[in-house]
């Protein structure tokens, strides 16, 4: 490797064949976990990059002393890979049989673009097993085009899988379940990764789901009991 001198003054690195790429530093990344489980390496990055105390208002229109924002995790590169089988492995948990998951746009983007992935590299290790596709919901019909509010996957009569990062009200869960079955489709289970317990939001989603099972990776105290345990100083 040497370094060179563009005609602007920078400096730009050569590489020979056999050279070794150097590794920069990344701040982002996730230190090794003595857990084993993927949902419980998830939890672990979640309250540590997502979850915020202070005081907040919610888009719901409330107030809270905690806010947690699951996308700085969902976009996290290895966030986004514990998300996907975390789900994955929990839709297996559940006996949950579906051919696609979606969601509404914007945080169920990279949690269905993470599932969807997550079971492609399943498949390889598990030939035969099934790929999830994956389809998002738009909140608004488009304008031009097909006019669709489905971007992605679609199939009349197909079984699917709706999730959404946090459930407050369930207003967004219910919006896409909603979405999903004026396309057709058949709404198989609902999944959320931090459930707030808290402005009737289970009951909402359940009604909309019409027995579809609702489930989630973790509520929001386990979530920020996590958080409180990463502050407290080492006992070593």
């Amino acid at each position: 490797m040497t370094q060179k001198a563009s005609e602007s003054g920078s400096l730009f690195l050569s590489f020979r064949a056999g050279d070794k790429f150097p590794r920069s530093p990344l701040p982002l990344q996730s230190p090794v976990m003595p857990t084993t489980t993927y949902a419980q390496q998830l939890l672990s990055l979640l309250a540590r990059t997502s979850f915020r105390l202070g005081q907040f208002k919610l888009s719901s229109g409330g107030s809270s002393d905690y806010y947690i924002d699951c996308r700085t995790t969902t976009l996290h590169a290895e966030g986004g890979r514990l998300t996907g089988h975390s789900i994955l492995e929990l839709l297996e948990e559940n006996h949950v049989d579906a051919e696609a998951v979606g969601g509404l746009t914007l945080g169920a983007d990279p949690i269905v673009s993470n599932v969807a992935t997550a079971s492609a590299w399943r498949v390889l290790s598990h030939p035969g097993a099934p790929l999830l596709h994956g389809f998002l919901v738009r909140k608004a019909e488009k304008a031009h085009g097909t006019g669709r509010r489905i971007e992605g996957f679609w199939r009349e009569g197909a079984r699917v899988v709706i999730v959404d990062d946090v459930c407050t009200t369930g207003a967004s869960t219910i919006n896409a379940i909603e979405a999903a079955r004026e396309a057709g489709m058949t709404v198989a289970a609902v999944v959320c990764i931090v459930e707030r317990e808290e402005a009737n939001g289970r009951p909402a989603v359940e009604a909309a789901a019409g027995g579809a099972p609702f489930l989630r990776l973790f509520t929001a105290n386990e979530v920020r009991a996590e958080h409180v345990r990463q502050l407290a100083p080492s006992s070593s």
